[in-house]
């Protein structure tokens, strides 16, 4: 895990280039929630695809990035924004004041923080009543797939990168893999789950690059990887007329710190 955690580091500049940014509408619902200029930290924020509507909406932010290039990349985006501090640090290991932040979020980076520390360490960050905030990214079956999941499939299972989990039914089934641990824990209060669609529409050439900007394709031999997506792309171009779109659900959940710890609700 820790291998695929850090390959981003080594396409920090496509990864700027490649991965989309989040619902504006899922800032409002997390800001609305959050006393003016809140204190947040951003726990791998990758090249500020959250970050900048973090800062737009008046946050302090205190981002931990694990990669040097990714922070450095970041840093180069947001040059002069003294709102703005990175920390280069895995989260588990940085040291920050304790009580002291309004919020702790994590956009498409929480599953890479290993338990206990996902839940713990947030707690010890916040104030009480501060939020942990996690956006998750989950495919759903919608019409304006065409197919490309049930075709592209048989092409990642040959180049050893299938999957088991298909697309969601409907985007009302969408949630995060983390809602129940937060409703189990004793830190947090009841979470809330907000959904918001996200389709993305890529060519060709730029959905290659998605392929390449995906941790599993980093861990494997180059020769390999180039091998998959040009598969890939030959499928887009042959089957698909040189464009595809992944039906997307965009979910934030909200968790409040408690002012103090109670016995687990397990």
């Amino acid at each position: 895990m820790a291998e695929l955690r850090a390959g981003f580091d080594g396409v920090a500049e496509l990864y700027d280039r490649i991965r989309p940014t989040y619902p504006p509408a899922l800032f409002e619902e997390l800001f609305a929630r959050l006393p003016p200029q809140p204190d947040v930290v951003e726990i791998g924020p990758g090249t500020g695809q959250a970050t900048g509507s973090l800062l737009a909406h008046g946050a302090r932010v205190t981002a931990v990035e694990l990669g040097t290039n990714m922070a450095r990349r970041l840093g180069r985006n947001f040059e002069g924004r003294e709102e703005l501090h990175i920390v280069v640090s895995s989260f588990e290991d940085v040291a920050l004041p304790s009580h002291s932040f309004d919020a702790v979020v994590a956009a498409t980076a929480f599953h890479w923080i290993v338990a206990p520390a996902n839940l713990e360490k947030p707690f010890e960050l916040l104030r009480p009543g501060g939020l942990l905030a996690i956006i998750d990214t989950v495919q759903v079956a919608a019409p304006s797939d065409e197919g490309f999941f049930a075709r592209a499939q048989p092409i990642y299972t040959t180049h050893g990168q299938g999957r088991d989990d298909p697309p969601l039914a409907s985007p009302e089934q969408a949630t995060s893999p983390f809602v129940t641990a937060l409703a189990h824990s004793s830190f947090y209060d009841t979470p809330l789950l907000f959904r918001h669609r996200w389709d993305q529409t890529y060519a060709t050439s730029a959905y290659g690059d998605l392929m390449r900007s995906y941790s599993g394709s980093q861990a494997m031999p180059e020769e390999e990887r180039e091998a998959l997506i040009a598969e890939m792309s030959q499928l887009i171009d042959r089957e698909f007329g040189g464009r595809i779109t992944r039906p997307l659900v965009i979910t934030l959940t909200l968790a409040r710190a408690v002012d103090h710890p109670r016995h687990s609700r397990r």
